[in-house]
């Protein structure tokens, strides 16, 4: 599946598009990645940008050579990491006091600066792969922000999910699937906006034909399995009648559970949970104990910490082991 297709485009009656910018870093400044600095200007280029992300200073010279190798092999890195990190070239014949402040007494010599101090360094013409590592340890491995970054949008949409907003959660789903196209939590939360939207036959879609490893993804499967619970339940009557039959008669425990499975589709899964406590409580023989069946069914689709699976799993645990 991929963001472009995204299935739920166009659904609650808007288009839906995915602005988010996972990974971005800040646009560069005029001339790129790369800047030339001065001895009145290295505060403001090196120390105060360090706060904002880690900056290399290249301290050279126009008469090095090793400096002429390393130049173009520094510089293409520092492209390539788009903004991980900054370079700051220094030429120490016109500017030698900060050179001489940090004790350099070879070039070419690179110093990293984070948060407005040295951090880590190196001297010599190194190859690319040792630059790269470089970058890594002081910028941390390439795509880390990317994925803490994708985390906590996917935090945001379920809490937002939660609270009804559905097209705010979706739309920060769809960013998240253009960015990570098999992302498990971005599919199963835009299956989950379009099952609060009634919208049940596209969420199956959204779920169909997944690669084999995704589709077993716990999450993704919770999700099917709401699906098939929402389908079931349509075919079991009206909750009201089913009240009613209670109402006459407390030990239809068919009728129990058939209200159990209506109310858990409708949300309301406390109550879900109670009338099948209550079974299990008067006949744990019925359907070969299927209340207690039922009820981790419903645990596995609402998820561990969901406070109706541990205020039901805490009772449940009471009934069996007391």
């Amino acid at each position: 599946m991929s963001g472009s297709d995204n299935p739920y485009n166009g659904s609650f009656g808007n288009q839906m598009t995915a602005t988010t910018s996972f990974g971005a870093q800040p646009a560069p400044a005029a001339g790129g990645y790369i800047t030339d600095t001065t001895t009145a200007n290295f505060g403001k280029d090196v120390i105060e940008e360090s706060r904002k992300q880690p900056v290399l200073v290249d301290f050279w010279a126009p008469w090095c050579g090793p400096c002429k190798q390393l130049t173009p092999v520094l510089e293409k890195v520092v492209n390539e990491a788009k903004g991980r990190v900054r370079l700051v070239k220094m030429n120490i014949d016109d500017h030698p006091s900060i050179a001489g402040q940090l004790g350099i007494q070879s070039i070419p010599a690179v110093i990293a600066f984070v948060n407005g101090r040295p951090a880590d360094g190196f001297m010599g013409a190194v190859p690319e792969s040792q630059i790269q590592q470089f970058i890594d340890r002081i910028a941390g491995p390439a795509g880390a922000d990317e994925a803490a970054e994708i985390e906590a949008v996917l935090t945001e949409a379920a809490e937002l999910l939660a609270a009804g907003n559905l097209n705010e959660a979706a739309q920060l789903y769809a960013a998240v699937m253009q960015a990570d196209p098999e992302n498990a939590k971005a599919i199963a939360g835009m299956a989950e906006c379009m099952i609060a939207a009634n919208q049940h036959e596209r969420a199956r879609q959204t779920l169909t034909d997944l690669p084999e490893e995704l589709s077993k993804d716990a999450g993704i499967q919770a999700v099917v399995k709401k699906l098939e619970q929402i389908e079931e339940a349509r075919k079991l009557g009206d909750p009201v009648a089913l009240e009613r039959d209670l109402v006459a008669n407390p030990d239809d425990h068919e009728a129990r559970l058939k209200l159990a499975k209506i109310l858990n589709v409708e949300g309301r899964r406390d109550e879900a949970a109670e009338h099948l406590l209550l079974i299990m409580r008067k006949d744990r023989a019925f359907d070969d104990d299927g209340a207690r069946r039922q009820l981790l069914q419903f645990f596995e689709v609402w998820g561990f910490k969901d406070p109706a699976t541990v205020s039901a799993r805490r009772k449940l645990s009471a009934m069996l082991f007391s």
